[in-house]
């Protein structure tokens, strides 16, 4: 079976075993329900903060705070959930690419729409609409694309060296740090109303560490496969 069946057909049983059990998307959307609710708690204890003039700011950057960590909740377990036994079952029937392909994609789907569904529910809890919402929105897919396909990779070379939860957050920390800080940026414009021609820049550099992290995992993933 060419690359692309293979990719197909895993990406279908990654569907499939999610519907069933509804693991991942059932604990992160409680985790972010549960972290906006508590948030909006702690605001109220603060009335006057909407008039400081910092509400936007920090409305920005929180969204992002919980976004990263539902992130990291959602994609950790990609390999480490996997047991040895179904890893070799793979190793005797698909490529390492194919698997990998399918891992990101499943992820970037599955982050796609607990994104979506974090911005409704924080819009309830936070209302204050942006001045681009249709950007806004782009941005939040774009970031969780690029929490998707960072934290995958990195997931993988985890589930290599015994599930080390702590080399994941140490190897994810050079590369996640800069993609938060760009998307900070090109949402704040968003809120702003900005032209969006001035933000292209930054969208570019966001997309182009896209490539390079797959790029990179296409590459290097089958050498961990090896092992």
């Amino acid at each position: 079976m060419k690359l692309a069946g293979q990719t197909v057909e895993l990406l279908k049983k990654e569907i499939i075993l999610e519907w069933r059990s509804k693991y991942a998307f059932n604990g992160v959307l409680l985790y972010i329900v549960s972290t906006v609710f508590v948030c909006y708690i702690s605001f109220n204890l603060n009335p006057g903060f909407k008039q400081s003039g910092g509400y936007p700011i920090v409305w920005n950057i929180l969204f992002w705070i919980i976004m990263l960590f539902a992130s990291v909740n959602a994609i950790a377990k990609s390999f480490l959930q996997e047991s040895r036994a179904r890893l070799l079952y793979y190793y005797t029937i698909a490529h390492p690419q194919a698997i990998i392909l399918s891992k990101t994609i499943y992820n970037t789907l599955l982050m796609w729409l607990l994104s979506i569904l974090a911005f409704v529910v924080y819009m309830l809890f936070f209302p204050n609409t942006p001045g681009d919402l249709l950007f806004y929105v782009l941005t939040v897919l774009l970031g969780s694309m690029s929490f998707s396909t960072v934290f995958t990779m990195i997931s993988a070379i985890a589930s290599k060296a015994g599930n080390n939860g702590t080399l994941m957050a140490i190897l994810s920390f050079p590369v996640i740090i800069p993609v938060i800080l760009l998307l900070v940026k090109v949402s704040k414009s968003a809120m702003d109303g900005i032209d969006r021609s001035l933000s292209l820049g930054n969208i570019s550099v966001l997309l182009a560490i896209n490539i390079i992290v797959i790029a990179s995992s296409l590459i290097l993933f089958p050498y961990l496969w090896r092992d």
